[in-house]
């Protein structure tokens, strides 16, 4: 059975973009007032894994918490079934370290811990460094699309993608999902699966372009419009792959994954949305400007 996609997308653009203004606001707001949950990847202090044989609360986790001289402040304990998770803001000392394990066999003697522990410097240069590679990877994108289309296609691919990604980072500063590298990794992959998408609508413009009038907007809408309606399918086959696979490492995969997971089943979303109301409105809107410019008659001199 076969869809018909035949719509006004650049007449349904409208819509997405008032939406995404709204979220994007929501995330500044969001990112200014509360700024990211950073794992211990990213700040200094001491994580604690734990995995137990039973269940523990964190009501009998803070006074051995109190123990070992920690204010309960600046400690976060997320408890589970067979798995507790401690995170001190200051690095602990091998007595606190020993201190804690002791007290917490106590608690179940077959627990096992993994202690990871970073240092303030560490943890500047991650954030950094994290910044800089998904700068790095937007620019080497626009400058590709420029090459390999025009500036225009380059400047609405690289205003996708950077809602693509804000949306991610927004969705965990409002509910204060913890920020890790693997998260970082998972940001880098929805650029490049936005990008991919994108590129596949553009290459399918400019197919269109060579054989239809530009000789106004109307032309121009009309164009975009088919060839969304040409690649939807694509887009839609890929998009539910990818989506549905990630949601199922979300719902299934273990702990150490789960927050990779979750940013990929939110920013596989945005990202064949952005691509279709978006990134090819958004070309449509540039280029038609082009075409509405009057052109100028010269004039023979006498």
């Amino acid at each position: 059975m076969r869809f018909n996609w035949n719509f006004d997308y650049v007449k349904g653009s409208k819509i997405a973009y008032t939406f995404s203004i709204i979220l994007t606001i929501a995330g500044i707001i969001s990112l200014l007032s509360l700024g990211l949950n950073y794992a211990v990847d990213f700040r200094a202090g001491s994580n604690v894994d734990i995995s137990v044989s039973k269940s523990i609360t964190a009501e009998q986790i803070n006074p051995i918490v109190k123990d070992i001289g920690v204010n309960e402040g600046d400690v976060t304990i997320t408890p589970g079934s067979d798995r507790v998770n401690v995170r001190f803001s200051k690095e602990l000392d091998e007595n606190q370290e020993s201190k804690f394990k002791q007290e917490f066999t106590k608690l179940d003697a077959t627990a096992s811990y993994e202690v990871n522990t970073v240092d303030p410097e560490m943890a500047k240069e991650l954030e950094r460094n994290a910044i800089y590679a998904v700068l790095i990877a937007s620019i080497g994108i626009m400058i590709y699309v420029a090459i390999r289309f025009e500036w225009r296609f380059a400047l609405a691919a690289v205003v996708s993608i950077f809602h693509d990604a804000f949306v991610v980072i927004s969705v965990f500063s409002l509910f204060r999902l913890e920020v890790n590298l693997t998260f970082i990794t998972a940001v880098l992959t929805i650029v490049g699966f936005s990008i991919n998408d994108t590129i596949v609508i553009f290459d399918r413009i400019r197919e269109n372009l060579r054989f239809a009038k530009k000789t106004s907007k109307a032309d121009l809408r009309e164009v975009v419009n088919r060839s969304l309606s040409q690649t939807m399918t694509r887009s839609l086959n890929t998009t539910f792959t990818v989506f549905a696979a990630s949601l199922c490492l979300f719902i299934f995969g273990g702990e150490s994954i789960r927050m990779f997971s979750l940013a990929m089943v939110i920013g596989t979303f945005f990202g064949a949305y952005s691509s279709i109301f978006i990134a090819a409105p958004l070309w449509f809107t540039l280029k038609g400007k082009q075409v509405n410019k009057p052109k100028t008659v010269a004039k023979e001199s006498n």
